[in-house]
């Protein structure tokens, strides 16, 4: 329950139908319509846009421009532009770094005066208690702290839309109750999604941090905020690069014409979006790439390998093809090992292999790499077995494939 804000100081003149007392400036809050009519953040598009944002770490922001002089305390002025948050809350997204104004760090105290930029990290709003269910995990590690997992495919990370159960967080809550101690930190109990502090595709497996404490939710977050998280992906994709290195410099939005999908922007909607890849094993038809992500666009990986003309294989939502093993293995009709046409791949071919941060209480860095599912790891080795194959030598990559198979 949202904790009502004390009196002011002074008081703040009243909001005028259809306007606020400051401008909202956020570019997002145009396409994504973040603001209400009285220029208060719309708790329902907040939580829309941390559900969309299936793999994206890019934290979900507002900004705020004082038109007025208010004198009034940072906290406070919170509590009456993000209406679903408590002052209690607000008050730890300030000490937590979460807010800046004038882009540095206040304190809740800080009085907001005319000319003001005001700018917060917003996690996603409460929601309803989550069920514990008995769904199997493959757990890296665990610690009183934090839990690492390979996330299998085809299961969503927390309850989204009409998907309220078979989730990794209904997994996690069983889990903690029954087979290790501990449970999900108390920062998802009030702003949802327990525990959760970044989220992989439904369909993309691969290594994945959840929080079993307060404090090491808020660091681990700040450093996926930061930037400071070590993450490599693999991916096969369609085709043959023919460049063995290179970073993806295009910025991505919301696709103009296609529910739910992404592309590459070069107008308003469009936001920085950064990936380096590097060639690993190149195949006829078919390249095994790893990729570093240095922003965290929703599908970023799959729009911008598929606007260089090199899509994920299976993936079907950005121009791949869904795999067959016919498609794969070469072999004459009278061969007596053909192998039947039947599915390989029924998914994006793009695994999350190696993630890497700073331990939120012990502080040393950990490094976690996680095996390969079997569907992609098969297909990996068909592509070995029946493709001529050149292993390239890129400098800079992380991921060790003995490790990973």
């Amino acid at each position: 329950m949202n904790t009502p804000s004390e009196p002011d100081d002074e008081n703040e003149p009243p909001l005028e139908p259809g306007g606020s007392a400051d401008s909202v400036s956020d570019a997002s809050a145009d396409e994504n319509g973040l603001f209400d009519a009285g220029g208060k953040v719309d708790r329902d598009a907040i939580n829309r846009l941390h559900e969309e944002r299936e793999d994206d770490d890019a934290p979900v922001s507002v900004r705020f421009e004082l038109s007025r002089d208010l004198k009034k305390r940072l906290d406070r002025y919170l509590v009456d532009r993000i209406p679903f948050m408590s002052r209690t809350a607000l008050q730890r997204l300030i000490d937590e770094e979460s807010v800046t104004v004038n882009g540095r760090q206040p304190k809740a105290s800080t009085r907001l005066r005319l000319g003001d930029v005001v700018e917060a990290v917003l996690p996603p709003p409460p929601s309803n208690h989550i069920p514990p269910e008995p769904i199997p995990l493959d757990v890296l590690h665990e610690d009183a702290d934090l839990i690492v997992i390979n996330k299998h495919p085809d299961i969503i990370v927390h309850p989204a839309r009409a998907m309220k159960s078979g989730t990794i967080v209904n997994a996690l809550s069983w889990r903690f109750q029954n087979e290790s101690s501990g449970g999900l930190s108390s920062v998802g109990e009030e702003f949802a999604r327990p525990g959760i502090v970044h989220r992989l595709d439904r369909f993309t497996t691969g290594a994945m941090v959840a929080a079993k404490s307060d404090t090491a939710h808020w660091r681990l977050g700040h450093q996926f905020q930061n930037r400071t998280v070590g993450k490599r992906y693999l991916a096969v994709v369609h085709g043959t690069m023919k460049t063995m290195t290179d970073m993806v410099d295009l910025p991505i939005g919301r696709h103009p014409r296609i529910f739910d999908r992404y592309a590459v922007r070069f107008d308003d909607f469009g936001k920085s979006a950064q990936t380096i890849y590097r060639v690993r094993e190149i195949f006829d038809g078919y390249t095994l790439v790893e990729l570093e992500l240095l922003t965290g666009r929703t599908h970023q990986i799959r729009v911008h390998l598929a606007h260089l003309g090199h899509p994920i294989a299976g993936d079907d939502y950005y121009g791949g093809s869904r795999l067959t093993r016919s498609m794969v293995v070469t072999k004459g009709e009278d061969d007596p090992d053909r192998l039947p046409d039947e599915p390989l791949l029924a998914r994006q071919a793009l695994h999350a292999a190696l993630l890497e941060f700073d331990h939120p209480i012990e502080g040393d860095r950990r490094s976690f790499t996680a095996p390969l599912w079997p569907d992609m790891k098969e297909l990996i080795s068909l592509l070995r077995k029946h493709r001529h194959r050149r292993v390239a030598n890129v400098p800079g990559c992380r991921v060790e494939m003995e490790t990973a198979e």
